[in-house]
């Protein structure tokens, strides 16, 4: 009888580490009830702290910090009307979800796909990491979206190599942070 194959990540302390992360990961809620949990959770603290006074005084006006109670009527009513305001008025949401949507039609047409595999075939497979990252680089200078957008896009393309190492995803992420922290500009 053959033994079954293992993962190789098993026999590692880092892929022991990596297994015990992914499954409390995969026991979270959806990021969406996450954050309302943490906004309920803010809004009790902030009702139960209210009462609270700090002899800590705020340098700008010179009164005493005092803690809104998120829950009074006032403060509610606040939430709701500005909701929608604050949503639009988030710089970096326009063109994350315009590029989301964009890049979500390139998949289902399969465009992206087909550009990714002749992307990769003219790519060495040496140059792969430095190629993402320089691709990363370039989008930061044009948008701050290409954070959200190149490090998936690299574990794609990744993913259709069947190269997945986490060094390279390592060296992806680091560069591409590096990258995008330092705005590489480039001179043409």
């Amino acid at each position: 009888m053959t033994k079954p194959k293992t993962n190789e990540l098993t026999h590692h302390k880092t892929g022991r580490f990596l297994n015990a992360v992914e499954k409390v990961g995969n026991k979270l809620p959806d990021p969406a009830i996450l954050f309302a949990l943490l906004m309920v959770t803010v809004w009790v603290i902030s009702w139960i702290l209210s009462g609270v006074s700090f002899a800590e005084l705020d340098p700008r006006t010179g009164k005493a910090i005092e803690i809104k109670n998120l829950l009074s009527g006032a403060a509610f009513t606040e939430f709701t009307g500005k909701i929608v305001t604050t949503f639009v008025n988030f710089p970096p949401l326009g063109v994350v979800l315009v590029a989301m949507l964009g890049l979500g039609i390139a998949e289902y047409s399969g465009f992206l796909g087909a550009a990714i595999r002749s992307a990769l075939s003219i790519t060495p497979k040496k140059l792969l990491t430095p190629a993402v990252v320089l691709i990363g680089a370039a989008s930061s200078v044009a948008i701050d979206a290409g954070y959200v957008l190149v490090i998936p896009l690299g574990g794609v393309i990744f993913m259709l190599l069947v190269v997945i190492h986490w060094r390279a995803l390592q060296q992806l992420l680091l560069g591409y942070q590096v990258a995008f922290l330092q705005r590489l500009y480039l001179v043409v």
